[in-house]
């Protein structure tokens, strides 16, 4: 199957570029790589309920807390989460930190991060009731 091109999504200062979606691998995975640039609005701390995550390294150093337990990402660096592993990132650098990103099965696609994004850059704090219910209709559950 030949790739579509890259699809661009900005939340606040996060930007994710999509490589592979369900779409074009039978819903076996997404692949996209994510910036985040230093001291970004980042998403708190949540789990997926049927989807495992994996994250390699690709600049800066991005500050993960999986479980309770602190790692750092670095340039190839990578690190494993497993569903309903409570998770969540964020950037404590001076330098924008990339990170390519998977997730099997293709359940969080671009689809969330569009829904996400609407109500992130709509202006004003995030209504944060309607970004839990965005979560839960795409398999995603917040832990506070």
């Amino acid at each position: 199957m030949m790739p579509r091109e890259a699809e661009y999504i900005r939340l606040g200062q996060i930007e994710l570029r999509f490589i592979l979606d369900g779409a074009q691998t039978g819903q076996s995975m997404d692949m996209f790589e994510m910036t985040v640039q230093p001291g970004a609005k980042v998403p708190g701390a949540h789990y997926h309920v049927e989807v495992d995550e994996a994250a390699y390294g690709l600049g800066g150093v991005l500050t993960y807390t999986v479980e309770g337990e602190t790692i750092e990402l670095g340039v190839g660096d990578r690190l494993f989460v497993p569903r309903r592993a409570v998770h969540h990132f964020i950037n404590l650098g001076t330098e924008p930190a990339r990170i390519l990103t998977v997730l099997t099965p293709a359940k969080i696609g671009p689809k969330y991060f569009r829904e996400i994004a609407e109500v992130v850059n709509a202006g004003g704090p995030p209504d944060p009731a309607l970004l839990k219910e965005v979560m839960r209709r795409h398999g995603l559950v917040a832990a506070q």
